[in-house]
């Protein structure tokens, strides 16, 4: 999920959050309000209510003109009375009143109530189970009791209230046991809260509907603002990052955003990359004079032996010229001398020819050479070293593969000498070449001094050395190290003090050498 989503999924949570919130806020303080509503609305009812039946009772009931649908109440003494012309009246008591005025209201859909008693003259006034237990809590002091109900038809908000017996009441009800006072009964009042419901339920409808608009509108706004302020840019920032240092790492940025945040960060990476390009030019020139520098501390060690591997050549040469300038016309002497001339001055044309090969400062360039033969050669250079060391060379590499010539030469003089340092008492000094599926594996091991365990994970930092000042200059490992890395291979070294050691170089066995367009492929000067 990439930052855009993120951003849009946060913010529109957000928004539904706060939206859900003040819907149910909003749909909590409308319900208290249809509720209040409901309940103040049932007190007016009820007091209207009891102004009536008071009106009624003070008036010893109403006599009403019977006609069709206006029956007789069969629980009244002297329910029907006759007028001189035949007319005939029919009473209503306050509870026919209440029950007849409940029905038109319940036509009308405002609202329905009726009278019920714990001890009912009529049985149609028998109490529900509401009812009931607002009875008995009448009796014991509480004034009121409602409640909100489901119907089939909606919710009902329920009000219940005592009726107490008035003086008037006891012209019928004296007869029940009723006294002035008494709580013999309550009116019980129910108000449909469906329309409420209904407005209720439309408002959360439409605080729904904007909150989704408001989810939409800022998910695209903050779309369009965040890919044209934020995600371009940043696209931008990344794929420079991604091709740096191989192409140009300059980020084009829009002229009116260059001072924000991200206009400073696009701004102080191109300031980075050109720090960054002058600190790799910097340490890449550094690395190639050490690497340069090592090569010649590792050939000024050399140059003592050879010096003598030459000078007893030049004494025996420098006597052959003195003998023949001394009798030049003996061609005895001259068939003798000439032939150990010119055998002399080849044996010094190779070692000098050796040590300009070891000090040439080249890149990396890979030839098909004869890996074997390299190290034979490397051992002719030391080999005023080996006076007292038991040199054996087991090598079993019987094709040639590309490598190069120069990185091999130094990673095995350096590796041998460290060796050879650490037998100042003589040793011996063995040296196994082998080819092991894809790889070719050059191993180097001695019977020196050892390596501590200590020190044996800081043998290959640069400059880290064990040997005395004017010794060493601890490149030479670090060297070999960063010289077999670059020829895609790995070294390892295993040892134990007093026990010698033994380095363990691989490197790929490749016979396809891959020649850089526009150069020729070196040429090994030992084939020719």
């Amino acid at each position: 999920m990439n930052l855009t989503i993120k951003f849009i999924v946060a913010i529109s949570a957000i928004i539904f959050l706060s939206y859900g919130f003040l819907l149910f806020q909003t749909s909590s303080l409308q319900d208290e309000l249809v509720m209040g509503q409901a309940r103040q609305q049932a007190r007016i009812l009820y007091k209207q209510i009891i102004l009536t039946r008071q009106w009624v009772s003070d008036h010893q009931g109403l006599f009403l003109v019977k006609t069709e649908g206006v029956s007789e109440n069969p629980y009244l003494h002297e329910s029907v009375i006759r007028a001189d012309d035949g007319t005939v009246f029919v009473k209503r008591n306050p509870a026919m009143v209440t029950r007849e005025l409940s029905e038109y209201a319940t036509r009308s859909g405002f609202c329905w109530f009726r009278i019920t008693s714990l001890q009912p003259v009529n049985p149609a006034n028998k109490p529900d189970e509401l009812e009931r237990d607002a009875l008995l809590q009448f009796e014991q002091g509480v004034r009121e009791i409602d409640a909100v109900t489901d119907t089939p038809d909606g919710r009902v908000h329920r009000y219940v209230a005592p009726l107490t017996v008035q003086e008037s009441c006891l012209s019928c009800h004296a007869e029940h046991g009723y006294a002035v006072g008494d709580i013999r009964g309550a009116l019980s009042i129910s108000v449909p809260l469906s329309w409420a419901d209904s407005v209720i339920r439309k408002n959360n409808i439409t605080i729904f509907k904007y909150a989704l608009f408001s989810v939409i509108a800022v998910a695209l706004a903050l779309t369009f603002l965040f890919n044209k302020l934020v995600g371009r840019r940043i696209a931008r920032l990344s794929n420079a990052m991604d091709t740096y240092p191989e192409e140009n790492y300059a980020v084009i940025d829009d002229k009116h955003l260059v001072n924000d945040e991200i206009g400073r960060l696009i701004g102080n990476f191109g300031d980075l990359c050109e720090r960054l390009d002058k600190t790799q030019k910097d340490l890449d020139t550094s690395m190639q004079q050490a690497f340069y520098n090592e090569k010649m501390a590792a050939l000024g060690q050399l140059t003592a032996g050879i010096a003598h591997e030459i000078n007893n050549p030049l004494g025996g040469l420098l006597n052959c010229v003195k003998t023949l300038q001394e009798e030049p016309d003996n061609v005895e002497i001259r068939a003798r001398y000439v032939p150990l001339l010119e055998k002399g001055l080849k044996r010094i044309e190779h070692i000098m020819r050796q040590l300009l090969n070891f000090g040439r400062n080249a890149p990396l360039t890979y030839s098909k050479v004869d890996i074997d033969e390299i190290i034979r050669e490397c051992f002719e250079l030391f080999e005023y070293r080996l006076k007292t060391i038991s040199v054996n060379l087991d090598l079993n590499l019987k094709e040639r593969y590309c490598i190069d010539v120069e990185a091999l030469r130094q990673v095995i003089v350096n590796t041998c000498l460290n060796s050879l340092q650490a037998m100042p008492d003589g040793g011996s000094l063995s040296v196994t070449t082998q080819r092991s599926y894809t790889r070719i594996i050059i191993t180097v091991k001695d019977s020196g001094t050892g390596i501590d365990p200590a020190i044996i994970d800081k043998i290959f930092d640069p400059f880290y050395t064990t040997k005395e000042v004017g010794e060493g200059t601890g490149l030479g490992l670090a060297v070999t190290y960063s010289l077999v890395k670059q020829m895609k291979g790995y070294i390892e070294v295993d040892s134990e003090p007093g026990q010698g050691a033994e380095f363990t170089i691989s490197l790929p066995a490749s016979q396809d050498c891959i020649i850089p367009t526009g150069q020729n492929e070196p040429v090994n000067t030992r084939e020719q």
